[in-house]
């Protein structure tokens, strides 16, 4: 062995042997609820249209971004954030920014953020700590920092079973007054502003008697003791420039946001809630751990069960927008018994080109030919979706599509909204959330947006051919492989597909 080859290995396993030393204690710390809806003129002007729960659809990256933005600027009292990435790109500061800014004129902000991508900021959120109205904490953390992601794996192996379990949650609170619940991370990916590729993502906005709601399951994850301040975790001192850095936003990107005038701000939500759906919206959120996030008795599958009952309810029709798709056998039994039940399924995920996680389509390919043989219809998003503008900043020519929305059409009456995929990881491993609601307008609004994403010109279809193999068509041609962007993705995926990994993907 090469000197330096041997200096590395021995380095390796002297970071081994001491990842393995202690493990992070979960924290005591006194309880902190929501406050109670705040009384502002622009709520109160919510109330004169409707007392009711009332939704409405954020279709599109630009329009999401409008409203998160706007909802920050309305706040008088409180924001309560919860998320699972949060990136300092162009979405992410001008988020940051707009939520300090809130800060400096009274408003408490609580951020709850997941550990999984927290790399090489902790000098930024430091400072952002300090901040008399700000309090950040992490979730379920890595106990040893580092900037690399594989050197953090490698200083926390330890504690590998604990860190494999995520809270993917994605919630946002104002003046526990409306919300913003749905499948959309802080980064430009997922607001059509990234320069190569974009999601197509779902949020709603709720106001009404849910919200107190969700508030009361943003304070149970607040108040869990795997909820640690990034003080308490980070041997570093807080660098004012370093949010100051993360808080601006370039020149060339100002056009992203108009910012607007209080009385704009008004007449903007009371026109959002005139044309807002009515009905009843219910709150699935699994609880977060309440011992060590690895005990198989704080296993998240309370929104899990939930969905097993939607799925069997469906009398006549259940449309299915899953980012990735790995159906437990709970999860395909369901598809099964509602196709026989004469339920048409219709199911959207990403083609191998657009799965931005190749193991993951590498391990729902091993399900294709069952789920068409049930008699699912399978659809998978094209990377160059011809309608892909309507998810991203123009020009979209050298731009690539993929899906992240997490929803389900069911029947003609109900709609879910959440941060749930069907996998092992979204429905056994890591915490989840999502909104029922019962309405029949906001059931057919979305219905609308999901079939434009089936066409053949933005998604491949999957069929047997008569011959009994599996073919993908589109609007112009019939492939009997799979549409993968090279014959390399194509033999890595082949080769994941047939290792034993679908559990923990």
């Amino acid at each position: 062995m090469h000197p330096q080859q041997r200096l590395t290995f021995f380095a390796f396993l002297l970071i081994a042997g001491l990842a393995a030393c202690s493990s992070l204690e979960p924290i005591e710390l006194p309880p902190e609820t929501a406050f109670a809806p705040a009384d502002a003129t622009t709520w109160d002007a919510i109330d004169e249209i409707v007392e009711s729960d009332w939704t409405a659809l954020l279709n599109d990256g630009p329009t999401a971004l409008d409203w998160r933005l706007r909802a920050i600027d309305t706040a008088t009292r409180s924001i309560d954030l919860q998320t699972f990435l949060w990136s300092f790109d162009v979405v992410g500061a001008m988020v940051l920014d707009h939520l300090v800014s809130a800060a400096d004129r009274g408003v408490r902000v609580r951020l709850l953020i997941d550990d999984t991508f927290l790399l090489g900021e902790d000098t930024a959120l430091l400072a952002l700590q300090r901040h008399a109205n700000i309090e950040y904490r992490v979730f379920n953390p890595y106990k040893r920092r580092s900037d690399g992601y594989v050197s953090r794996l490698v200083l926390n192996l330890g504690e590998f079973h604990r860190l494999d379990h995520r809270m993917h949650n994605k919630a946002m609170v104002v003046d526990n007054r409306i919300a913003i619940v749905g499948g959309r991370n802080l980064a430009e990916e997922y607001f059509g502003l990234h320069e190569e590729a974009n999601f197509r993502d779902m949020e709603l906005i709720v106001g009404g008697p849910v919200v107190p709601k969700i508030s009361d399951a943003f304070d149970k994850y607040w108040n869990d003791r795997w909820a640690v301040p990034i003080d308490i975790l980070s041997h570093l001192t807080a660098a004012p420039a370093s949010l100051d850095e993360a808080r601006r936003i370039s020149e060339d990107t100002v056009h992203v946001h108009a910012e607007e005038t209080p009385v704009g701000r008004d007449t903007r939500w009371r026109s959002l809630v005139a044309a807002a759906h009515r009905g009843q919206v219910t709150l699935f959120a699994d609880d977060p751990p309440a011992e060590n996030p690895a005990d198989a008795n704080s296993a998240p599958v309370q929104v899990a069960n939930e969905l097993i009952e939607i799925f069997n309810s469906a009398r006549r029709e259940l449309l299915i927008a899953s980012a990735y798709l790995i159906p437990t056998p709970h999860l395909e039994g369901a598809v099964e018994q509602a196709v026989e039940r004469g339920v048409n399924v219709q199911i959207l995920t990403n083609s191998i080109g657009s799965n931005n996680h190749l193991t993951a389509h590498s391990a729902y390919r091993n399900h294709i030919d069952t789920l068409l043989g049930y008699g699912a219809r399978l659809h998978e998003v094209r990377t160059d979706a011809r309608d892909r503008a309507r998810y991203m900043a123009t020009p979209v020519a050298d731009k690539a599509l993929a899906l992240h929305a997490k929803t389900l059409v069911i029947d003609g009456d109900r709609v879910f909204v959440g941060s749930v995929n069907l996998d092992p990881r979204s429905l056994r491993i890591n915490t989840e959330m999502g909104l029922l609601v019962e309405s029949e307008s906001l059931n057919a609004e979305i219905r609308n947006a999901i079939e434009s994403d089936l066409d053949r010109a933005n998604a491949w279809e999957l069929q047997f051919d008569e011959d009994g193999r599996t073919v993908w068509l589109s609007d112009t041609e019939i492939r009997t492989s799979q549409p993968a962007l090279s014959s390399m993705q194509r033999l890595e995926d082949w080769f994941f597909a047939h290792l034993p990994l679908e559990g923990e993907l």
